[in-house]
């Protein structure tokens, strides 16, 4: 930080295992990924780049040396792994990551139907290699999932050989853990939570509202994912207290830490 504030929530340290901030490029030019670094880099865990994006980036390459050469770490999008998935392609996709040097992966079923002990064969197979993030939840607002089955979902996924779980929202946050509204399903955290330890859940929450929920919950160092670039820096200040929404969160009437699971 650069000043010396009273009070402000302990943050995990770079590289982080838990209290992540995972950020989605959508397509940021050359320029701009540096630019976005310049100001951000302390507070970018990893950086996604988003759904298959990364199939028509240009000069993608040099992109992904941007990151690497700030040490964080990038991977493709879930919808990419199930594109090539679909086709039939699974070697060619390991292929291609090895290729441009990527050594975290996302495996999805988000838009195809996966058979869920096929989807625990693709992370045993690929956490042999590479860190693996495996997603939970449909893209499709209609597909409702009840808690138990997320849990269920979730401990499989775990003991196969993800890192981390991802629990689906989309870029906008309104489905999976959300209803459409953007709304949290608080009945659905909860129960995941009981069974499921908060530090290997990455949580998809590109909305205000949505961070300010698990951090309420959670502490400073929840696990957020889905973040445009442009938001790292507000949802850092709003993690430690510095913004309207959460400057109360740490402190009690004399001024003093609130407990939390910093």
């Amino acid at each position: 930080m650069n000043f010396a504030l009273k009070n402000i929530p302990q943050r995990t340290a770079k590289p982080r295992s838990y209290g992540m901030t995972m950020v989605m490029d959508k397509g940021m030019g050359l320029e701009g990924a540096r630019d976005f670094l310049s100001v951000a880099a302390p507070y970018v865990d990893v950086v996604k780049l988003g759904f298959g994006t990364s199939a028509v980036t240009n000069n993608l390459k040099e992109k992904i040396a941007i990151y690497v050469e700030q040490e964080i770490p990038v991977y493709f999008g879930g919808t990419l792994f199930e594109a090539f998935l679909v086709r039939n392609q699974f070697d060619d996709y390991i292929a291609v990551l090895k290729d441009h040097g990527i050594k975290h992966v996302e495996v999805s079923d988000g838009s195809i139907s996966i058979p869920h002990i096929e989807k625990l064969g693709y992370i045993e197979k690929m956490a042999k290699h590479f860190t693996v993030f495996s997603e939970v939840g449909s893209k499709d607002a209609t597909h409702i999932m009840p808690p138990y089955k997320w849990i269920e979902l979730m401990k499989a996924e775990l003991e196969a050989g993800s890192t981390y779980v991802i629990a689906e929202a989309r870029e906008a946050g309104n489905v999976g853990l959300y209803r459409t509204s953007g709304e949290v399903r608080e009945g659905l955290v909860q129960e995941i939570l009981t069974q499921i330890p908060y530090e290997k859940i990455m949580w998809e929450a590109p909305q205000k509202s949505q961070q300010i929920y698990f951090l309420e919950l959670l502490g400073a160092n929840v696990n957020l994912g889905n973040l445009a670039p442009a938001e790292v820096i507000s949802l850092e200040s709003t993690r430690v207290g510095l913004r309207s929404d959460t400057f109360d969160m740490f402190l009690d009437n004399d001024g003093k830490h609130r407990a939390n699971h910093a």
